[in-house]
């Protein structure tokens, strides 16, 4: 399908040269044009411009053709889908109890320890078929595709056993063959430590490393491979290994870290050239320093710290540090239950400082970096997926974070495809 967008009130992240990330400074640059033009075709972004330059231009030919689908966007923005970079979507059953035992005033490692979090979510997991994930988990996509995003990182983690881990992987496998998203794969075995082996964590860490990896990276069914190095977890030490036996598997690192504690996640991801490390709730210089020294993304997970009324990473020393910075909503039945981007960037404003223009390269630029795909996604650039965001009505795109109650999103044109 041929899509001529016209009229655009502003262009946003338009790119020429095809950056791959924005850092420190850059981040409160958002190119964009006003009065403004985008021709698709097969999914694919093939020219922009401004309105009065489209008559001259090669795509001024298609206009009023009648197979070509024109829109118009008068009083409206364009800008690309957000793309989410740190997900747990495949999952059986919400967890509201522990959500009102928290209102009581449990803490996450509290609950934790009753048995409830991630070890709850693992008992559903080992008892749900895949036919159940696959269409719960295919709504949950659905949904926040209305909402702007167009790309997803989906990890496993729930399972805590083999079959359950390898079942949580299929399940991501077959969503990308069912879904126009663009999805991303990351084992978490090391996700938390099974009840059956509390007392033998290390027994448990050997078989995330002789027998789980093995076995994911034979069916190629993750792109990433994570850890939860963190207090209470999984410890530097730990995480090394399993990083190291990822590696040697083809699986490049993604970590949680520093959620809870200065738990040394950050240092080990970089050694490892982690492509991301997320959380990042304790991150001090030394922190600061590595990041500054490698080309792994920091992830900060707002929803969470939300959710979980903890500390908020301080994205704003991070940023004037001359860090890039990536956001994602973790989206989880327990600590994050929403995969809504747009509220994402409120927090990012409201609770850590950002800046509008900040906020918008965090979801989109940055984000595709720490999920891999910013080669075809995250700006608008020739060569491209159509990924886009047509806005209503707004009077600027500071109104995106602002109005954090609302939908601020009209139309989602993903791969091409219009809803």
């Amino acid at each position: 399908m041929k899509i001529l967008i016209r009229n655009i009130k502003a262009l946003l992240q338009v790119d020429q040269g095809k950056r791959q990330k924005v850092c420190g400074e850059q981040m409160s640059e958002l190119p964009l044009l006003e009065d403004a033009f985008v021709f698709i075709d097969e999914g694919i972004i093939k020219g922009y411009g401004r309105m009065p330059d489209l008559h001259d231009s090669p795509y001024g030919k298609y206009t009023g053709h009648s197979d070509v689908h024109e829109i118009d966007a008068a009083g409206r923005m364009v800008m690309p889908s957000f793309c989410d970079s740190h997900t747990h979507m495949v999952y059986a059953g919400s967890r509201e109890i522990e959500y009102i035992d928290k209102i009581r005033g449990l803490s996450y490692e509290e609950i934790a320890k009753r048995g409830g979090g991630i070890l709850n979510s693992a008992r559903r997991m080992q008892e749900a078929g895949e036919d159940e994930l696959v269409d719960s988990a295919l709504e949950r996509l659905e949904e926040v595709r209305l909402l702007g995003t167009g790309a997803v990182e989906i990890k496993s983690g729930y399972g805590l056993t083999t079959a359950s881990e390898i079942k949580m992987l299929r399940v991501i496998r077959k969503l990308k063959e069912l879904t126009p998203l663009t999805i991303r794969a990351t084992f978490l075995g090391a996700h938390a430590v099974p009840a059956e082996y509390k007392g033998r964590q290390g027994e448990y860490v050997d078989k995330v490393i002789e027998e789980m990896i093995p076995l994911v990276a034979g069916e190629g069914l993750a792109d990433y491979i994570d850890v939860f190095c963190d207090r209470g977890f999984f410890t530097g030490e730990e995480t090394d290994r399993i990083l190291l036996a990822g590696i040697k598997h083809g699986l490049r690192p993604k970590i949680h870290a520093n959620e809870l504690d200065f738990s040394g996640g950050i240092q080990v991801g970089v050694k490892y050239n982690a492509l991301s490390v997320d959380h990042l709730e304790f991150t001090g210089e030394e922190e600061i320093k590595a990041l500054l020294e490698s080309d792994t993304m920091p992830t900060l997970l707002p929803g969470a710290a939300f959710f979980l009324e903890m500390e908020y990473p301080p994205a704003r020393r991070m940023i004037d540090s001359g860090l890039p910075v990536a956001m994602a909503s973790d989206y989880n039945p327990g600590s994050s239950p929403s995969g809504n981007m747009q509220l994402v960037m409120s927090l990012g404003c409201i609770k850590m400082k950002m800046l509008p223009e900040e906020v918008i390269n965090s979801v989109t630029l940055n984000g595709a970096y720490a999920m891999g795909v910013e080669d075809n996604l995250g700006s608008i650039a020739e060569g491209k997926k159509a990924n886009l965001i047509i806005t209503k009505p707004i009077p600027g795109y500071s109104f995106m974070p602002y109005a954090y109650g609302s939908n601020k999103v009209d139309i989602v044109i993903t791969e091409g495809r219009i809803s």
